[in-house]
């Protein structure tokens, strides 16, 4: 074990970020070499004068960074650098990524942590499709996408569409997944310094990208976590934000949707006070019939943005976004510069996805499944307090005393099941605790997986914590 004591007397930010950086540098200066192991969390937290779930959150992030591996029993060690190779701290099946090896997905481990679309037996649909636009654009595939086909903003026009709102072909740029296009959004319609506005419980990792672009993401705080008009006009009058992230249709995690009227009443204050809306509909596609979009009631104003990966397929990294008028051409510059382009084969792949209904079949049989991995999981805990809907591939749980999120977290992947805590949705420091989780169930390959990992849950739940230390 590396006997290391970490300064954090310098720098700026929260203590974990400080922390995390600190990791970073002495990998960098070789006082932290390949295959060293970290101090165990607890020690490390009474050595430097913290607590356990600063340590905790740093050590997460040196993951998430591609810095250290952990595993249960063996504790945090520093991977290799590109050039070094260390047998002990290198995983089998490890394979480099930018400068520091990546840690694959935990071998023995359910995914009850992602939403992406089950597998319904759409690979083979994606074959005959991808197979015939390699013959017959071969040139278009070996080369830099330069011009875009009509078909790909005509397909997302439908994509989008919900009830009476079809976005104008015109107003729709093709994008490389969600993440893309509202990454592509912000950098367009802020420059460096601007705020932008997340709610407490959101999709975190775009407020951890606007604030890596220069941008300060800024938190609506309300008692829930999500977004209610009181919240928002009083954020807007004090702190002024360019833009505000919002998911109306099923929030990721609370499944939460807005109301009609409180829409309308968003709509007016991001009027008032000259805020763009970026409308997240990601997992408002799955709903056969949704409200009445942001971009119906404030078309001069609203971004509304979806995409394939909670319907069709992740991997497709389809996604459109529909603009107010005369800033399509704005987005496309903009997304292109954040991500290098749109790649021929993906853009058209997504289009003839669409535009043949194969896109519309999948998505029904997605659907499917995910009612009937929701109907186990409502059957599984029955008499706890969550909230679910049979669209959605995820579920959002009270847990109750005496477990807290992060501990419950860390107990279920010691029982083999990976699941997300209330920390991974949060948009910012906050010491509201909400005491929940997300449990997610359309990754696992078959029922019995998903009912495995369902069990394993009931069973930690049922143990009241008793025997489940989560620090190494």
């Amino acid at each position: 074990m590396t006997n290391w004591l970490p300064d954090l007397r310098e720098g700026s930010g929260p203590l974990y970020l400080r922390l995390a950086n600190r990791i970073e540098d002495d990998i960098g200066s070789g006082a932290l070499p390949s295959g060293a192991k970290l101090p165990p969390q607890r020690n490390l937290a009474f050595d430097i004068g913290v607590t356990i779930g600063t340590v905790g959150r740093a050590y997460a992030l040196a993951r998430e960074r591609g810095l250290v591996s952990g595993e249960v029993g063996r504790g945090t060690y520093i991977l290799a650098r590109d050039g070094q190779v260390d047998a002990e701290a290198q995983p089998s099946g490890t394979r480099l990524s930018g400068a520091y090896n990546i840690a694959p997905s935990p071998v023995g481990k359910l995914r009850m942590d992602s939403t992406a679309a089950p597998d319904v037996g759409q690979a083979a649909v994606i074959e005959r499709l991808s197979s015939r636009i390699a013959r017959e654009h071969p040139g278009e595939i070996a080369t830099y996408t330069r011009t875009w086909r009509t078909s790909w903003m005509e397909a997302g026009s439908r994509w989008l569409s919900s009830g009476d709102w079809t976005p104008d072909p015109a107003s729709v740029v093709p994008t490389l997944g969600g993440h893309a296009a509202l990454i592509a959004i912000i950098a367009a319609v802020t420059n460096p310094g601007d705020k932008v506005a997340f709610e407490q419980l959101t999709f975190s990792s775009i407020a951890r990208s606007t604030n890596l672009i220069g941008r300060r993401s800024i938190t609506i705080d309300s008692a829930s976590g999500t977004i209610d008009p009181e919240s928002f006009e009083r954020l807007c009058a004090q702190q002024h934000p360019k833009v505000a992230f919002l998911m109306p249709t099923i929030h990721n995690p609370t499944l939460t949707i807005i109301p009609e009227q409180e829409r309308r009443d968003i709509v007016s204050i991001a009027r008032k006070y000259n805020v763009w809306l970026i409308e997240d509909n990601i997992y408002g596609s799955l709903l056969d019939h949704g409200p009445t979009p942001l971009a119906e009631l404030a078309p001069e104003r609203t971004f509304h943005v979806g995409s394939l990966s909670k319907t069709v397929a992740a991997g497709v990294r389809g996604g459109w976004v529909s603009c107010p008028a005369n800033l399509a051409s704005r987005i496309t510059t903009s997304h292109k510069m954040v991500t290098g382009g749109m790649p021929f084969l993906l853009a058209d792949l997504s289009a003839r996805l669409v535009l043949s209904g194969e896109a519309a079949a999948i998505r029904t049989r997605v659907k499917a499944e995910i009612a009937m991995r929701e109907a186990l999981a409502r059957q599984h805990f029955a008499g706890l307090d969550f909230t679910s809907n049979p669209d959605i591939p995820f579920l959002w749980m009270k847990l109750p005393e005496p477990w807290l999120s992060g501990n419950f977290k860390k107990a279920g992947e010691n029982e083999g099941v990976l699941i997300e805590d209330e920390d991974e949705f949060k948009s910012g420091r906050s010491e509201r605790a909400f005491h929940r989780i997300r449990v997610a169930f359309s990754v696992p390959g078959t029922m019995a997986e998903v009912e495995s990992g369902l069990m394993a849950i009931c069973r930690l739940l049922d143990s009241g914590g008793i025997g489940h230390d989560p620090y190494t």
